[in-house]
């Protein structure tokens, strides 16, 4: 079916009180397992290619890209593209011609004028090619090999004033929050602030995001959902199973030599968690116990 926006998933899934999962792609295995997954259990979701899976590729974007946008035409489920954690004005500035919808730019490692002014800037921009931005207010760590700040460290959580004056003058269409969940975790014992979610969904009048969603247990990332997040990003945990299965298969399997068939065992093993992501964070009713 024709390519969505994510701005219509993420709009949508907020009305309802759900969440649209949005997972992290490097290769065509990781494309044709997400929406194989989200195909199984019939739901919508985001594939979303961050800066450092473009440097991974050569610094090319287009060619994953390409792949991505074709294998979304033919799902039988609606799939958007996402760009996340740009930082580079440059590869912002791709986004539209390589099919993307949307865009999360990350200047959030900036000071906070600092971060408003190039939030800003990209925004306008962005809003002229007729994307829908995200940005992150706050700290989200694990980026980089980054450690996680301390719960009360400054900047580790989102100020709620802070982000309600952030949207109003940067413009953007969702906020990335800050609220206990940390990037590359491979461990799912992240413990959110729910009570600090309440308050920025309260005071915030657009969509909220939960990055570092790999680390988050599901009976925190259903409560999370019902108290107002409405995009869900996962990276870390398609990796894991990919490596897992990938590794389980050459100890079998020594001998192995077509990368084929680790690949596809590795495919699979992906295909399944991508399933279980989307029956807790879309469906939260046919979740497994």
């Amino acid at each position: 079916m024709p390519l969505v926006t994510t701005g219509e998933l993420v709009t949508r899934a907020a009305t309802a009180h759900s969440a649209v999962a949005a997972f992290n792609i490097i290769t065509l295995e990781h494309v044709e397992a997400v929406i194989a997954g989200a195909e199984s259990v019939r739901s919508p979701v985001v594939l979303q290619v961050s800066e450092n899976a473009v440097k991974f590729r050569y610094g090319r974007l287009l060619p994953l890209a390409r792949a991505a946008v074709t294998a979304a035409e033919r799902a039988a489920v609606p799939v958007a593209l996402h760009l996340d954690h740009i930082q580079s004005d440059s590869l912002l500035r791709q986004a539209p011609e390589a099919g993307f919808s949307s865009v999360m730019y990350d200047a959030s490692r900036l000071p906070y004028a600092e971060n408003l002014a190039a939030t800003k800037a990209a925004t306008d921009w962005a809003h002229a090619q007729g994307l829908w931005i995200e940005a992150e207010l706050g700290e989200v760590a694990g980026k980089d090999g980054k450690q996680p700040l301390d719960a009360h460290a400054p900047g580790a959580r989102t100020d709620p004033a802070e982000a309600r004056a952030f949207v109003t003058d940067s413009g953007v269409d969702a906020l990335a929050v800050a609220i206990g969940s940390v990037h590359a975790m491979t461990t799912r014992t992240a413990t959110l602030d729910h009570d600090l979610l309440k308050r920025l969904t309260a005071t915030l009048d657009v969509p909220l995001v939960l990055h570092g969603s790999s680390g988050v247990p599901d009976d925190e990332l259903t409560t999370a959902i019902a108290g107002g997040i409405a995009k869900v990003n996962v990276g870390t945990a398609l990796n894991q199973a990919m490596t897992g299965a990938i590794r389980e298969f050459l100890a079998a399997h020594p001998e192995a030599v077509d990368s084929r068939k680790y690949l596809s065992v590795g495919r699979e093993a992906m295909v399944r968690t991508v399933a279980d992501i989307l029956r807790t964070v879309a469906h939260p009713a046919a979740a497994t116990p």
